[in-house]
């Protein structure tokens, strides 16, 4: 038996040594994490993903951390994916959010892991869709991602989490932002943290005035919340909002159509990454430098090096 088969049987079973290793593999991109991905996703899409995004400073990760402290007092297993901003020369990551979330990540029903985005854009890591798999497949009912909280790009957790919460702060211009992020347009549930400061309201105000210029009336309102994150005011609040959407998924049967499109996205990701391993090795190769100077020159096109690459590596097929 493979050793990824024998971490995919530990990891159905909940083994939270199968899981880090399983998760280890997926972050260094090494085969047995591909293979261990593709053999759990057919167990995966029981759990309700759950989006945590907006601008950094809004206190997204106190949030993730007494929102997993009220969904264990209601009973759930808690998986939380946390992509951290790294470093542009090391690749490294401070990964502070581990730091920040102690009180959750002690649970023996809670399992926490850290991730650098390395330079991807999109506010996730390369890793996170395998990892998120891994977790689904190991039990757990609800998985938190919380992105880097890079403004623009935030928009690609649309493709990972059923239900996604944009937190924003008074004080921050946070509805100015959303306006110019079109941030509204992929939150379901809107979480206005910090909300004892002044500005509140205001706050609250702002997003709802936004939500009524869209151009038609949803299926479903986002609600918008007002948390104290630090001591735990409208946890109860947000879980039921978060219960109610993931209901209102069920209810007009949108789960599958959601299957359909993370698949598709899988497919899509499968695709760049061997773009990917193509132009890294295209790179070391001797014919590279002729290229670049030859396209350069305008004595060959670009899309005629692509399209020998692909060549090449049909002929090595």
């Amino acid at each position: 038996m493979k050793d990824w088969d024998e971490i995919a049987q530990g990891i159905l079973k909940g083994q939270k040594r199968a899981i880090a290793r399983g998760l280890t593999w997926i972050e260094q991109g090494r085969n047995d994490g591909k293979q261990l991905a593709q053999k759990l996703f057919a167990h995966a899409g029981h759990a309700q993903v759950i989006g945590i995004t907006g601008s950094p400073g809004v206190g997204k990760s106190t949030l993730v951390n007494a929102l997993t402290l009220t969904l264990r007092s209601q009973g759930f297993k808690v998986g939380i994916l946390a992509v951290d901003p790294s470093s542009p020369f090391t690749g490294g990551a401070i990964l502070g959010d581990r730091i920040r979330m102690q009180d959750s990540v002690m649970d023996a029903g809670v399992y926490m892991r850290s991730f650098a985005s390395r330079g991807h854009l999109g506010g996730l890591s390369r890793a996170t869709f395998g990892a998120l798999t891994i977790l689904d497949a190991a039990g757990f009912d609800k998985i938190l991602i919380e992105t880097v909280g890079a403004g623009q790009s935030e928009v690609e957790i649309m493709q990972l989490a059923h239900t996604t919460m944009v937190v924003l702060a008074p004080g921050m211009g946070d509805d100015i932002q959303a306006i110019k992020a079109g941030i509204l347009e992929i939150g379901q549930v809107f979480v206005v943290n910090k909300a004892d400061r002044d500005g509140a309201d205001h706050t609250v105000r702002s997003i709802r005035s936004m939500l009524a210029l869209a151009p038609e009336h949803p299926a479903w309102m986002p609600p918008i919340l007002k948390t104290v994150a630090e001591d735990g005011r409208g946890m109860e609040e947000l879980t039921e909002a978060l219960e109610h959407h993931w209901q209102h998924l069920t209810d007009k049967g949108l789960l599958d159509r959601f299957r359909w499109n993370q698949t598709e996205h899988l497919i899509e990701q499968a695709v760049a990454d061997v773009g990917e391993h193509l132009i890294r090795r295209a790179r070391a190769g001797p014919e590279w430098s002729h290229w670049v100077t030859e396209v350069g020159e305008g004595s060959r096109d670009a899309e005629h090096v692509a399209e020998e690459l692909w060549r090449q590596e049909l002929q090595e097929e």
